[in-house]
């Protein structure tokens, strides 16, 4: 994932802002790491260099 999508993104839920947190950078790309909803608090993982931003039962439902 790039940094320059965080200009779009937003929480799924509530529309809020996200913060970044970055486990795995390489060569400019966010491999591992979460991004986190300043209002709700509901925290998505970044896998593999991509966001998912399904609500948190979806994910739960999909990789089961």
């Amino acid at each position: 994932m790039k940094r320059d999508l965080m200009e779009i993104l937003a929480c799924p839920i509530c529309k809020g802002d996200l913060d970044l947190e970055v486990f795995e950078e390489k060569d400019g790309e966010i491999e591992s790491g979460r991004l986190c909803c300043k209002s709700c608090g509901e925290c998505y993982p970044i896998e593999d260099g991509i966001p998912n931003m399904l609500p948190p039962d979806l994910r739960e439902e999909i990789s089961s």
